[in-house]
């Protein structure tokens, strides 16, 4: 193409050119930080020194932004979207002085600044980098397997550090320990390449080099260097660093993983592989250290070490305090002690710090080479360096310090180095190195070499087992600048001329016209004067500076000129850079920043430009048959073929997108040897701007009058055949036109020239193009393109004189085939036939039909990649009707046949591995195999709904299938595929991490309402309203509890003034009942706490309200305030302290675990005034309950703890040791050992820890130890137990607190190991606890702690016994924790209750209480829900003498003592009903509620029955409440209304016994009836048992300071015992909360049969681990089955999210709520299919059975009879009754397919169908039904599946078998006939033959011949011939009277 008037010819039009600036130097004038930046670089402080020297200390502020101009850069890439979608916009990265700017934007969308940094000195490098972070390196332990999570991050290089920034928002800075001169981004992390040194040596014989390039896999991970990998002789490799440094990193790829370096002694460049080193190189490299290999460096291991140091020793330049603070360090150590010298501070211990290394770190024993310990600082290229002391290095080069070496991470590996050129040149390194891709996907490794002004392109591929790359030769393109263009697989050129001319890999393709900038013209080529006019004075610099050219001279880069590159050599060009612009326009200077199709163009007046280079090919159809004659073609060829298609459709005013088609039929058909000219129908192709040179003058004649031609031009253009055949035209009963077909075109046949390019491959292109149009039949929404095809393979059929093809597209397209006739002769001598030509055409619907059928079926053949679609149908029927299962596990060869053309290995084998499918989850039947695998090979919805109806059904059959039963595990995409929204949403919330949950926000009311907004904040707004109305819809149990608990209003003091007290009197008589109310007041914050668990997230941005605790009260009549700090009356100090720390504590249970809660929020909420600390103490506590206290700093906990505050050491104590529930964290033992006397050394100092902060510390070494057995702290647990009381007042005070906080303790370090408890049997735990429990002679007291026991206390006289008052309840406990569970007869025999008078009169009544329920606890399995067993644990003493409870008179007794035994008998009976609360906890069993509900009563009783004195009011009151707090554990979340009533007649008893912990115990059984809202209940392992038993410790507290035996802050331990069991469902349509009705399978156990039962959800779940599954029933909701056999953890995660279930009403249902009953839904109003009534489903009626607004929009316009309608009304009735049976039958997506069936069948029955299409879609339909597998699957389930109880499908068969013969009487035999003996039928009955022949599956002619039916007799006769022709019976009836040859014989 080397003369110019063929040039013009093949010129390409760029897009739409646009001036370009890069969008960061706009914002960098705005960025605010740019002035104050200037300004204070302008200080002259030493560090802020501007590198280059003195010109920044006096510069002005304008000189200073000149300077930042030169230093600005960029770059730019393709967007890239979080989701991973496409986008097509541009991200730019500019960095100008000290700030990087981040943007996107594009042509068409407005750009916008992403982020901006600033970093504190100028940026030498900015770039994007992946890092992948292994996932075991990760603290995640959740995430199964050891995939890599991907940190796509900003690198920005400094001096001395770099910047990492992630998109996640995290920050890294890593100190650099030598001077980079370049950064790389890499596959696997960063590349530095260190710059050398300008008087860096060749290092002096005992000296080895020092690395150069290093690698940083994570900022967080170490700096190592590279190491390389030289092939030795025989196999034998060394690995040694990469310390030469005349190497220079010109480029660096990450896929594929290349590097490509440049020697600058040799001038050569070379290729290498990166790669990951492996372990054994590992070890190889760390033995032999040494680089030069000489053997007499063995003994100078360290001098690499110590040669570095030397190096930063003396240069240390004054670039940042830090290094000159280490080099002096490292000086002055030096100096001194040698061997202290380490490795660099800044990294490693950082990195040791902050991750666990690989474990190759582990390699300590090779300790031959050193760290390198660069310190932070190597040469300023600016400083003369400063001589050595010789006294330092004469040190160092003594030192072998031991350090630890460094691992080597990467690798490469030698792939290619370019041929020695002929002439050596200096300076030939190359400027710019990409790959490109050509357009047959071969890559190219190009380079450009500026000196020699020329591209180097090397082509390169992957080995056939994919593990290397192999390069070939190298072809050299003149250029003075490239650039890829990957969008369009070729590269830009810019020639010496000026010229841009495009290449794809190293074929050229053409020049490049850009419209607005003139060619340049041949004239100009003597070098111009200088102009006189001065240049434009932009000072962008003509290239950037730091350009990947790779490090040059130091100088040169901080020049703050730019230079003329390399001006020496531009004098050849025929342009110099200086020749004017004004006259002769401007030139191309350089090209930069390619990304997809765009490039800039930097031009020679120094503005830049940036142009689109146009795409292939826009039109989805030409785009496929190009792909597709691409992948058939040679290489060669295809290229040839793709660059003359390119200039063809991109020549400057190229067509337009419809006329697409025409012009690449035209090109194509003159590639192939055609004449298009000649060609009557290619002639006729309308497109704008002229094709081939032959049309140009033709076209060109211009004429005014018109003439003949053009008229018969209009008869035969595509506009007028469409329009004839158009169903218009035959309802306006228009006469085709006849065309006068010109003479000259019939008289000489044309005979194809077979010179041209593609005329070899004529049948490879037909076959593929034949392909092409199979694979959009299955696509209908290609209909248009089938069209434009089927004319170029009719032609091309014809010419190659294949009829059976002809006979397809006839059948395919009857009216369109008879419309031309033109054939050209073609010598078939030069054809190359290839392999996979088939002689019948092959058929995707024939194929389909076959395997419906079960005949046998031959492999489909299928281009990869372009034919996916046919691919996908195939497998699915052979799946899914074949019942074939390895179908789509492998590679599919049996069903399909690939087509490639020689060369085409590689490319197949990914294609396979793309589709191969393991199922997932368990899959039982075929319709979910095949469901789950269209999903794995993406597969959506919008896909089936463009398949053809025929074709999809299958598809959509299986989809009902599964629709029905789905499994509830299968991911979401499934999900969608099936149409379950429910569980496609449930889905996608499971995939959501914990806390972004939209849960909150469907089930959290946002607004209080009205009246609660008033100020009383109760602290119980935030209750999820919309579901607690659901559980508790018939009355306003809520609102009453919500009265009850709150705590935030005065109360009513009501005391009627006697007449005969004083004024006075009267005063004080209403402060002393308020003191009474208070107790109650003050009991109230526990309950609330409980009743609002988990409700609530907070805004980060605002203190948690915490409502105030108000102990006021209001006296009628005049409702005059009450006061207790009136000083009337005496009251208790500090009376209040405990009731705000529960106050706090509720306040904090509110707060969800799953919200974002951080360190900074907990202290922001530290209140400001003293009083309020308690309140936070409690609010510590509750964060540490629910898991938020293990975010709060250490610092934080210390601060808290230094207070000294008693209240917050306690909340903070058992908080955090609650958040670390049985983990045994050291940081927490050592935090709760301080507080603990007996857990310290026993030399160390006496701390003076408060009791109650011990008590707390004690429970809270037992929470952090939960279960683990832990040997040390049993032993010391055990002892504390006893602690006698010591010599001075030491544990004098509530010793039985202490005690009992032991004793819980120990059982829960202990809990449940039973007799089992491994390496304790020398403590003999059992005993010790019995003796502890019954009494007797204390034992020597073993262990540390002698010393302080040896003297008795002063206070307390306890001899040698133990003091069981104190010791009982811990150890009577601890044993119940111990073997909890166990059965443990023997242990159990221990705690029975005494059964003679002397020995009952031994232990308090309240310790029998105790006992009980030990014992029970240990006989877990024994425990029954009736009063028989409860009695039988009261001895047969107590029951003989036993005074009923409600007696009038006492018996009178001497031996007796009635008091005790009336004692014993309700303590034990209480004991053995709160063990039936812990067995069944949170079950809502009937038979214990009511059991323990009659001893309830019968307690209440009894107080009011005169016995009542005998057993003690206290003592019943005490057993009441233990009863009351049974009941509600039994009941626990349920809010039933029995134990409603009894907690609200309790709340209303304040005088006499009622004190503060009766108060309390109350308001506790009321919270635990709502625990939270409902949403709550009580699990009963043996993990919550031991909180319960902590929390609800029946021995309640007298007042409220009172803690004497059980600290109160125990008491809110409930938390650890609460798991969300409550099961929401929640409508999917419509997003709220609704009535489901599931069904609950138990498992069978000893005591039960497995069983079901129906619950009405929303309702509390049963304990997971009973149950194996549960279902929402239908028939209202879609069925879902949650099966718990396989293990509970998705059902888990549903309920830990909030209990959300998603259901989908069923079409023509209504919720339960809006019609309870079941009598309004659709299915109950009897609608009669078909009948006169089918009218009475009113289509206004369809929104209540549907929430789909298209089946609206369907009823509104097609359904609803209109005025004076005639006969349209059969069609509306028509639509009605299929709308009805669509959403009846639960398949509204079937709609359209009905519709496309009927309207089918119309066009037939009036003889309309121009395409047979929809008729092959009917006999698919058709087949699909009577086929074996579908027969199969209706046998097992008759009454599902689709269109089954319809008539519809028989109606539409048989009309079409009647339109048929109704035809082949009327005539039709006459052209079946004629057609069947091979000669034209008449034109009017062209297309119902088609249909007749595509419907009965007629053989084409040429079968029939060749069947040998010439003498056929008799119908038995055809009837075997015509087997072997597959032809149906029905068919074969049809036909036989033709055949026969006597056509009247067997009409039917």
């Amino acid at each position: 193409m080397s003369d110019h008037c063929d040039e013009r010819a093949t010129m390409i039009a760029a897009g739409d050119l646009q001036e370009f600036a890069p969008r960061g130097r706009e914002q960098s004038r705005r960025h605010p930080s740019a002035l104050s930046l200037q300004l204070r670089r302008l200080q002259p402080a030493p560090e802020l020194c501007s590198s280059d020297g003195a010109a920044g200390l006096v510069g002005s502020l304008r000189e200073v932004s000149i300077h930042d101009r030169h230093r600005e850069s960029w770059q730019l890439r393709k967007g890239i979207s979080d989701v991973g979608d496409e986008v097509d916009y541009d991200e730019e990265l500019y960095v100008a002085s000290n700030v990087v700017i981040w943007s996107k934007g594009s042509r068409s969308q407005a750009s916008a600044v992403y982020k901006a940094f600033t970093v504190d000195s100028p940026v030498l490098q900015a770039l994007w980098c992946d890092f992948t972070v292994p996932q075991e390196k990760l603290d995640k332990a959740d995430v199964s397997g050891s995939e890599e999570i991907v940190e796509k991050c900003i690198c920005i290089l400094q001096n001395s550090c770099i910047n990492v920034h992630s998109m996640e928002g995290k920050d890294y800075i890593a100190a650099l320990p030598f001077q980079v001169a370049n950064v790389w981004p890499t596959k696997y992390g960063l590349l530095f390449e260190r710059s050398s040194s300008s008087h860096e040596v060749p290092p002096s014989p005992p000296r080895e080099p020092l690395p150069t390039m290093f690698s940083m896999l994570h900022p967080l991970d170490e700096i190592t260097p590279l190491v390389w990998k030289s092939g030795g002789v025989f196999g034998s490799s060394r690995v040694q660093y990469v310390a030469d440094h005349t190497l220079r990193i010109v480029f660096l790829s990450a896929e594929p993983s290349i590097v490509m370096t440049y020697d600058t002694v040799q001038s050569l460049h070379t290729v290498w592989a990166l790669r990951r080193v492996k372990p054994e190189e590992q070890s190889l490299v760390l033995k032999f250290p040494e680089q030069a290999g000489t053997p007499q460096h063995m003994a100078t291991s360290s001098s690499l070490t110590a040669h570095l140091r030397s190096l930063s020793k003396g240069d240390s330049p004054g670039g940042s305090p830090f290094q000159n603070y280490s080099s002096i360090h490292s000086q002055s150590r030096s100096s001194s002690s040698p061997t202290l010298q380490s490795r660099s501070p800044t990294i490693s211990n950082m990195a040791a710090l902050s991750r666990s290394h690989s474990p190759a770190l582990g390699v300590h024993s090779f300790s031959g080479v050193q760290r390198f310990n660069f310190s932070s600082s190597a040469q300023s290229p600016r400083r003369p360096s400063v001589p050595h002391s010789p006294n330092s290095v004469s040190n160092d080069s003594f030192l072998v310090p031991e350090t630890e070496p460094i691992v080597p991470e990467l690798c490469i590996d030698h792939l290619w180095t370019e041929t020695v050129p002929s002439l050596r040149e200096k300076n030939s390194q190359a400027s710019k190195v990409f790959i490109s891709t050509d357009l047959c996907g071969q890559k190219f490794l190009c380079f450009l070499v500026e000196s020699q002004l020329r591209l180097r392109c090397v082509k390169f591929q992957e080995s056939n087992d994919k593990s290397q790359l192999i390069f070939g030769s190298v072809t050299n393109i003149p250029a003075k600048d490239a650039a890829p263009v990957e969008g369009i697989d070729t590269l830009l050129v810019l020639e010496g001329s000026g010229n841009l001319v495009l290449y794809s890999g190293v074929v050229r393709v053409g020049k490049v016209f850009i419209p607005g900038l003139p060619a340049p013209s041949l004239t100009m080529s003597n070098p111009m004067p200088r102009p006189s006019t001065p240049l434009d004075s932009v000072s962008t610099p003509a290239k950037p500076l730091n350009k990947h050219l790779g490090p040059l001279e130091e100088s040169v880069l901080l020049s703050p000129v730019p230079e003329l590159r390399d001006s020496s050599k531009l004098h050849d060009s025929p342009y110099v850079e200086d020749c004017t612009f004004q006259q002769l326009g401007t030139f191309i200077q350089a090209l930069r920043d390619p990304v997809h199709n765009r490039v800039t163009l930097e031009l020679s007046n120094n503005t830049m430009v940036r142009i689109s280079i146009p795409e292939i090919a826009t039109s989805e159809l030409v785009k496929r048959c190009l792909q597709g004659v691409k992948a058939i073609l040679p290489k060669e060829t295809a290229v040839q073929m793709l660059v003359k298609w390119y200039n063809a459709y991109n020549a400057p005013g190229g067509p337009s997108y419809h006329s697409e088609w025409n012009l690449f039929v035209t090109c194509l058909m003159n590639m192939m040897g055609y004449n298009t000219e000649r060609l009557c129908w290619t002639r006729n192709l309308d497109f704008e701007g002229s094709l081939s040179p032959v049309i140009a003058p033709k076209k060109a004649r211009p004429s005014e009058t018109g003439s003949d031609e053009d008229w018969e031009y209009l008869l035969s253009s595509d506009y007028h055949r469409n329009f004839e055949s158009h169903p218009i035209a035959k309802a306006l009963r228009l006469d085709p036109l006849e065309v006068s077909t010109p003479k000259d075109d019939f008289s000489q046949s044309l005979s194809l020239d077979n010179s041209t390019l593609l005329f070899s491959h004529i049948p490879a292109i037909f076959f593929v193009l034949h392909l092409i149009y199979e694979e959009l039949k299955l696509n209908s929404l290609m209909g248009e393109g089938l069209r434009s095809l089927v004319v170029l393979l009719v032609q091309l059929a014809r010419d190659l004189k294949l009829e059976a093809y002809m006979d397809y597209y006839y059948r395919d397209y009857p009216a369109l085939v008879k419309t031309s006739r033109q054939t050209c002769i073609i010598d078939q001598g030069f054809m190359l036939h290839p392999s996979f030509f088939s002689a019948e055409p092959p058929s995707i619907f024939q194929w389909l039909s076959s395997c419906l059928k079960g005949e046998g079926v031959q492999p489909y053949p299928y281009l990869p990649g372009i034919c996916e679609r046919s691919k996908l149908v195939v497998l699915s029927v052979a799946l899914y009707i074949l019942g074939d299962e390895s179908a789509v596990l492998n590679e599919a060869s049996h069903y399909l046949y690939k087509i490639t053309s020689g060369q085409r290995k590689q490319q197949m084998e990914q294609d396979d591995k793309r589709c191969s499918f393991k199922p997932s989850t368990s899959v039982s039947s075929l319709a979910e195999k095949l469901v789950l695998w269209m999903t794995s090979v993406g597969f959506t919805l919008r896909d089936l709904e463009s398949l053809p109806f025929g074709v999809a059904l299958p598809i959509r059959d299986a989809i009902y299938q599964c629709r029905e039963q789905p499994a509830s595990d299968w991911p979401e995409a499934v999900c969608l595929l099936i149409g379950r929204q429910d569980l496609s949403k449930q889905a996608w919330e499971g995939s959501l991490q914990k806390g972004k949950s939209s849960v909150g926000t469907v089930l959290s009311s946002d607004i209080p309402s009205a009246a609660e907004s008033e100020e009383d904040e109760d602290g119980m707004n935030d209750m999820n309203e919309e579901v607690m109305s659901l559980i508790w819809s018939e009355d306003l149990r809520v609102q009453e509890v919500r009265r009850l608990l709150q705590s935030a209003r005065p109360v009513r003091v009501n005391v009627v003034q006697m007449p005969e007290a004083s004024d006075h009197e009267y005063i004080e008589e209403k402060e002393n009942r308020l003191l009474q109310l208070c107790q109650r007041t003050m009991a109230l914050p526990v309950g609330r706490g409980m009743f609002t668990l988990f409700s609530y997230h907070p805004v980060p941005t605002e203190q948690l309200p915490i409502p105030k605790l108000n102990l006021t009260g209001r006296a009628p009549p005049r409702n005059t305030t009450v006061d207790l700090n009136s000083g009337n009356i005496d009251v208790p100090p500090n009376m209040a302290c405990w009731a705000s720390f529960h106050n706090g504590v509720a306040a904090g249970l509110k707060i969800a675990p799953a919200s974002q809660i951080d360190s900074a929020w907990i202290v922001y909420n530290k209140p400001k005034m003293a009083e309020l600390a308690n309140e936070y103490a409690g609010f510590l506590m509750a964060l540490g309950l629910n898991g938020h206290l293990t975010k709060l700093a250490t610092l934080n906990i210390h601060d808290y703890l230094t207070k000294g505050h008693e209240m917050t050491s306690i909340g903070l104590l058992l908080g955090v040791s609650a958040a670390k529930l049985g983990t045994m964290d050291m940081a927490i033992t050592r935090l709760l050992s301080i507080h603990i006397p007996a857990l310290l050394p026993p030399t160390s100092t006496e701390l003076d820890v408060p009791h109650n902060v011990q008590v707390a510390a004690v429970v809270g070494i037992g929470l952090v130890y939960q279960g683990t057995a832990h040997r040390h702290t049993a032993e010391v647990l055990l002892a504390e137990i006893g602690r006698p009381p010591g010599p001075e007042m030491e544990y004098c005070t509530d010793r039985e607190s202490y005690s009992l906080a032991s004793g819980l303790a120990l059982g829960m370090v202990c809990l449940g190991h039973g007799s089992n408890l491994i390496g304790m049997s020398d403590l003999n735990v059992p005993e010790q606890l019995y003796q502890y429990m019954v009494g007797g002679h204390r034992r020597f007291q073993a262990g540390m702690h002698r010393e302080k026991h040896k003297s008795p206390s002063y206070q307390i006289k306890e001899g040698d016994t133990i003091n069981v008052d104190v010791t009982c309840p811990g150890a009577t406990l601890a044993l119940a924790m111990i073997y909890l569970k166990t059965n443990n007869r023997s242990i159990a025999d221990w705690l029975k209750a005494p059964d003679t008078m002397y020995l009952l009169d031994f232990v308090k009544p309240e310790f029998l209480l105790l006992r009980t329920l030990a014992r029970c606890l240990i006989l877990w399995d024994d425990i029954l829900p009736n009063s028989k067993w409860v009695n039988s644990n009261v001895p047969q003493i107590i029951r003989e003498n036993i005074i009923s409870l409600h007696a009038t008179e006492l018996p009178s007794s001497e031996d007796l003592s009635l008091e005790t035994l009336a004692q014993a008998h309700v303590y034990i009976i209480a004991g053995a009903c709160l063990s039936l609360g812990f067995r069944f906890a949170g079950s809502e069993n009937l038979a214990a509620f009511q059991c323990l509900y009659k001893y309830a009563t019968d307690f209440l009783k009894c107080l009011s029955a005169p016995t009542a004195s005998v057993t003690g009011h206290y003592n019943l009151e005490t057993c009441l409440s233990v009863l009351l707090l049974a009941l509600a554990m039994v009941m626990a979340g349920s809010g039933n209304l029995k134990v409603l009533q009894l907690c609200r007649f309790m709340h209303k008893k304040t005088g006499g016994e009622m004190n503060y912990g009766f108060h309390l115990a109350h308001h506790m059984a009321l919270g635990l009836l709502f625990l939270g809202g409902g949403r709550y209940s009580l699990s009963t392992s043996n993990s919550s048992i031991a909180a319960l038993l902590c929390a609800l410790y029946p021995h309640f507290p007298v007042h409220s300071t009172d803690n004497r035996y059980h600290l109160q802050a125990l008491r809110h331990l409930y938390v650890l015992a609460a798991e969300p069991r409550l099961l929401t469902p929640v409508d999917v349509d419509s997003n709220t909360p609704c009535y489901a009705l599931i069904e609950v399978t138990y498992k069978g156990t000893q005591w039960y049969g497995e069983a079901t039962e129906e619950l009405m959800a929303p309702t509390l779940l049963p304990e997971l681990h009973l149950l194996k599954q549960i279902r929402v029933k239908g028939p209202r909701y879609w069925e879902l089955l949650i099966d718990l056999s396989k293990g509970t953890t998705h059902l888990q995660s549903i309920l830990s999210k909030g209990g959300i279930l998603y259901v989908k009403l069923r079409a023509g249902q209504l919720s339960y709520k809006e019609d309870p009953m079941g009598w309004r839904s659709l299915l109950a109003q009897t609608v009669t299919h078909r009948s006169s009534e089918a009218r009475a489903f009113k289509p206004e009626a369809i929104s209540a059975f549907t929430s789909d607004p298209a089946l609206f929009s369907f009823a509104d316009y097609f359904c609803k009879p209109t005025v004076n309608m005639g006969q349209k009304q059969e069609i509306l009735d028509l639509f009605s009754s299929i709308l009805y049976e669509c959403v009846t039958q639960e398949n509204p997506e079937m709609l359209p397919t009905y519709i496309a069936i009927d309207q089918a069948v119309r066009r037939l029955e009036r003889r309309e169908m121009s395409e047979t299409f929809e008729l092959w879609q009917m006999k698919l339909v058709l087949e699909f039904f009577s086929s074996r597998s579908h027969q199969e699957r209706m046998s097992r389930n008759p009454t599902r599946g689709l269109f089954m109880n319809s008539e519809f499908l028989p109606v539409m068969k048989c009309t079409i078998d009647n339109t048929l013969d109704q035809w082949l009487q009327a005539g039709g035999d006459v052209s079946l006939h004629s057609y069947l003996s091979g000669q034209a039928p008449e034109e009017s009955q062209l297309s119902m033959l088609a249909c007749f022949l595509i419907y009965h599956s007629v053989p084409t002619p040429g079968q029939l011949a060749a069947g040998g039916l010439e003498g056929s007799r008799n119908f038995s006769e055809l009837l075997l011939k015509l087997r072997r022709l597959r032809v149906p019976v029905r068919a074969l009836l049809r036909l036989a009277p033709l055949l026969l040859g006597n056509p009247q014989a067997m009409v039917l």
